[in-house]
């Protein structure tokens, strides 16, 4: 089994791209793959419980619904701790399923073997 790592620095400002992370990344889970999403920069905001309920780009479904199959499927979700902390995000205000790292983490996972895309 291989596993990904998808990177998304978008939210609102990129609903699209925002969603199409989630929709490859839930591909590769349901191909038998692991499947990592990182969120940094304006990303980190899709982690947050509320964000994304009203979320829905034009031709994907509903933000919260491939987020939420995601998570259910085994996918990890991990948000960006650095980015967080200008937005004032704490821990306490993130979804279930999120685990906040740093950088050494996402530079174990590449260095481990990881395939990368960026959104």
């Amino acid at each position: 089994m291989a596993n990904i790592l998808v990177h998304n620095t978008r939210g609102k400002d990129d609903l699209e791209r925002a969603s199409l992370a989630f929709v490859v990344a839930n591909a590769a889970l349901s191909s038998g793959q692991g499947a990592t999403v990182l969120l940094t920069l304006e990303g980190v905001w899709l982690a947050t419980q509320g964000y994304n309920a009203t979320l829905h780009a034009d031709g994907y479904a509903p933000l919260n619904e491939i987020m939420t199959s995601f998570l259910q499927n085994g996918g990890q979700l991990w948000v960006c701790g650095a980015c967080m902390k200008p937005r004032q995000i704490g821990p306490e205000q993130l979804i279930a399923g999120a685990t906040v790292v740093g950088a050494a983490t996402a530079v174990e996972a590449l260095v481990s073997g990881a395939q990368t895309l960026s959104f």
